[in-house]
């Protein structure tokens, strides 16, 4: 009896010590799964946490600086304040999100000379918008900059200023950097004399300049950063700036070739703006010296005030009609423009264009894209507008409003003819019922 009370009680003693293992074996395995449920974000890698905040609106980046102190010191790396936006408006007058005053300013104390790529994005077309732009402007002292933009996105803005504060505050920046490489400016009063400034001290770096509705810069003034600016790649300007000059500057020995030049045609009002005639020959150095640039031209006048324009060969890749254009000028497209590579109209008229198409598709051999808006072609001329140019079509964006039915094909037979002679499936763009 003895021996059978000892045994169960060695077996009664075992099983709890088999119980009490078990237990800490599912409590390890409890903890460690916590572990793997909750990671410790404080101990993530510096550089994870930067390319995270890089993503977010600075008034999140600060909120997020608050949670630990790794997380702050990240917020306070150089890295994280190279590039920056600063997006202003009045809160009385926009619902959009600005940055706040208070976190500006402690951006200019402690991470002024960090800044190398910065916008200035002004969404409403308030002056007290502009105004706080440049004030920020001014107080870029310390920046060596390599990017800069001035972008309004609501007029006016910028042309609201007085003309003397908006320039006083530019070129501290111009003076200043030393480095700059790109240079955004649209709808601002920049002038001749801001640029020589921009020459004077950026002439080696400058790489990109767009400048569109800046009625301050005359041709001499473009003239002089073509001709000081060897290292130019990019630029876009309005027609008005456009000269014979500047694209034999632009042609010169020591510049290097172009890549991408765009060309902004725009009228206000018909019959108020006159346009000058490019000649053929400097057009051609152009080209001599950039064969490989693309020339992008977007267009935004009336009908009435196309006369000047594709009378003779012309270098451009990418064409843009903003408004309505005429058959007419469109057939003038068809023999003057063989690099074009893309082609948009968003208007035309009443009348097909059957011949115009079938003429770009033989003249235009490097015609890639393609997109029509308010116009009128009959399904058996755009039929054989995608055979002539074949599966070099990569974009094709055509309303089905635009599709005229004929007797050789209906709305429904086109998708299928059209998809065989590109060899993908192709179906014309629906205007939206809502």
């Amino acid at each position: 009896m003895k021996r059978g009370r000892k045994t169960n009680e060695a077996n009664s003693s075992s099983s709890e010590e088999t119980t009490e293992k078990e237990s800490k074996r599912h409590k390890v395995i409890d903890e460690k799964a916590i572990a793997v449920q909750s990671p410790d974000w404080a101990n993530l890698l510096q550089d994870i946490i930067l390319q995270v905040f890089q993503y977010l609106p600075l008034l999140d980046r600060a909120h997020a600086s608050q949670v630990c102190r790794s997380w702050n010191q990240v917020f306070h790396m150089p890295d994280l304040w190279r590039c920056f936006e600063f997006e202003l408006n009045q809160p009385a007058t926009s619902y959009l999100r600005a940055t706040h005053p208070e976190l500006i300013k402690q951006i200019i104390k402690r991470h002024s000379n960090h800044l190398q790529y910065v916008s200035f994005k002004v969404v409403d077309s308030s002056k007290e918008s502009a105004e706080a732009a440049c004030d920020i402007l001014s107080q870029l002292v310390n920046c060596s900059l390599k990017t800069l933009g001035l972008i309004s996105t609501a007029r006016p803005s910028f042309m609201d200023l007085p003309k003397s504060h908006f320039i006083s505050a530019l070129t501290v920046v111009f003076v200043n950097s030393k480095s700059l490489s790109s240079l955004k400016i649209d709808d601002t009063p920049v002038d001749d004399p801001s640029l020589k400034v921009l020459v004077a001290n950026n002439s080696d770096t400058l790489k990109l300049l767009k400048m569109s509705s800046c009625p301050h810069v005359s041709p001499a003034g473009i003239l002089c950063v073509a001709d000081q600016c060897h290292g130019l790649r990019e630029l876009a300007l309005n027609y008005h700036l456009l000269s014979d000059e500047l694209l034999l500057a632009l042609s010169s020995e020591k510049h290097v070739r172009l890549e991408h030049l765009r060309i902004d045609v725009v009228s206000e009002n018909p019959g108020q703006t006159q346009f000058h005639t490019i000649q053929k020959s400097s057009w051609d150095a152009f080209i001599k010296h950039s064969p490989k640039v693309n020339l992008v031209m977007y267009f935004f006048l009336y009908e009435e005030e196309f006369d000047p324009f594709f009378r003779y060969e012309i270098p451009v890749t990418h064409l843009y009609f903003g408004r309505s254009v005429s058959k007419d000028v469109l057939g003038r497209v068809g023999l003057t423009c063989p690099r074009l590579v893309e082609l948009v109209v968003c208007a035309n008229g009443l009348r097909p264009l059957d011949e115009e198409l079938i003429r770009i598709a033989e003249r235009c051999k490097y015609l890639s894209a393609v997109g029509l808006g308010e116009c009128e072609v009959s399904c058996s001329a755009f039929v054989e507008f995608v055979k002539m140019c074949g599966g070099r079509l990569s974009q094709l964006s055509i309303m089905e409003e635009v599709l005229i039915p004929d007797q050789k094909y209906s709305l429904e037979q086109i998708h299928w003819e059209v998809s065989k002679h590109l060899g993908r499936v192709w179906f014309p763009d629906m205007m939206p019922t809502w």
